[in-house]
């Protein structure tokens, strides 16, 4: 605990951290600096030493090139605690904890280049063998902490800092066809249980995993013939250390501000949910039970083991969203519709990532072509 007016706290990870004011924002606001270090006694003397600079005039950009690249980690990753979705804030933790402080984290301000993010994009990409997407994410957070510094001071950064992306070939997704969807239905309507049920819902509605579990029968219209998504359901890191669990399930809004929706029910999909409806508005829809979920791991584990009693080989939760949205396609779904009801922020999006043409379908495009009498 901080003593008053000093401003410095013990972290939970151990270290010290001391605040104080070098500044306003043009807004108004104050601008903190930060100070870390081992022990109270040091980080003490280093806020002593920050003040002192202040004082004497001594320019942030002097001041700042002796902080390493991880102080600003921590700061950004301090600020954005209040403004983005506790898994998104989550996100961000875990790739500076993994990924950038133990590479870049030490590194002197003067030191990083674009140079030096590229060894450490490639490192990433060649020793630690994560895929050219996951590198992409990593460095888009290296991205917004050069931001945030420049923002700060340009001065703090020496030299202009291109950050290069690599790139991937695309890998088309698995989608069912339409024998092996057959096959997947009947298995699951053969005495469904409730991870037979989210399965169904998706494959029928393109729900996502989390927005299947956290569905509830208030959700649902038997009458308007609707499903309302409002929330979903993530496993997330527990930051609390007396806590028996190192994480937890939480309830959170909707992956974006588009997948908030609405959904028409196909007829299969009401009759479905007649049968197992609840009169409690407030239960979960796939256990009836207000205090009981099920959550999305468990739900994903079934679905791969329903697809391989099947003989269906690479397949997982999120296949049955894609096979949702090829089949959509196939019997003339118009795309704007098709990209509301999957809760995408374009149409464009749609197309180019969840819409694959089988073999069966261009073949029915090209007998159209036929017709013309060529």
């Amino acid at each position: 605990m901080s003593k008053r007016g000093e401003n410095i706290y013990k972290r939970k990870d151990g270290r010290w951290e001391a605040r104080y004011a070098k500044g306003c924002k043009p807004d108004g606001s104050v601008r903190f600096g930060y100070c870390y270090a081992a022990s109270y006694r040091e980080v003490r003397s280093k806020l002593a030493a920050a003040k002192a600079a202040m004082l004497h005039g001594e320019t942030t950009a002097t001041a700042g090139t002796k902080r390493r690249f991880g102080a600003y980690c921590e700061e950004w990753l301090l600020l954005c605690r209040s403004r983005v979705k506790e898994s998104t804030y989550m996100k961000y933790d875990a790739i500076l904890r993994n990924h950038v402080l133990p590479q870049l984290g030490a590194c002197p301000l003067s030191a990083l280049s674009t140079v030096a993010v590229e060894q450490f994009s490639h490192t990433l990409l060649t020793d630690a063998g994560l895929s050219a997407k996951t590198v992409r994410c990593i460095l888009a957070v290296v991205q917004a902490v050069i931001g945030y510094i420049r923002r700060q001071d340009a001065r703090l950064l020496p030299q202009n800092i291109e950050i290069v992306y690599p790139k991937s070939g695309r890998r088309e997704m698995r989608v069912l066809s339409r024998e092996e969807q057959q096959v997947f239905t009947a298995y699951l309507l053969d005495e469904p249980d409730d991870c037979k049920f989210g399965a169904l819902l998706a494959l029928w509605t393109g729900l996502r995993l989390g927005e299947v579990c956290a569905l509830r029968w208030g959700d649902i219209s038997l009458a308007d013939r609707t499903l309302t998504v409002s929330s979903t359901m993530l496993r997330l890191k527990n930051y609390d250390e007396d806590a028996p669990h190192k994480t937890k399930i939480v309830l959170s809004d909707p992956k974006s501000t588009t997948s908030a929706r609405v959904i028409p029910l196909p007829d299969c999909a009401v009759k479905l949910c007649a049968a197992r409806h609840k009169s409690d508005p407030a239960a979960f829809v796939l256990t009836g039970e207000r205090d009981r979920f099920l959550e999305p791991r468990t739900l994903q584990y079934r679905v791969k083991r329903y697809a391989a009693d099947c003989g269906l080989a690479d397949v997982h939760f999120h296949v049955l969203r894609h096979t949702f949205a090829t089949r959509c396609i196939e019997v003339g779904f118009e795309i704007k519709s098709l990209s509301e009801i999957l809760g995408h922020t374009s149409p464009e999006f749609t197309l180019e990532r969840y819409v694959h043409s089988s073999l069966a379908l261009k073949r029915d495009n090209m007998e159209k072509f036929s017709a013309l009498g060529y």
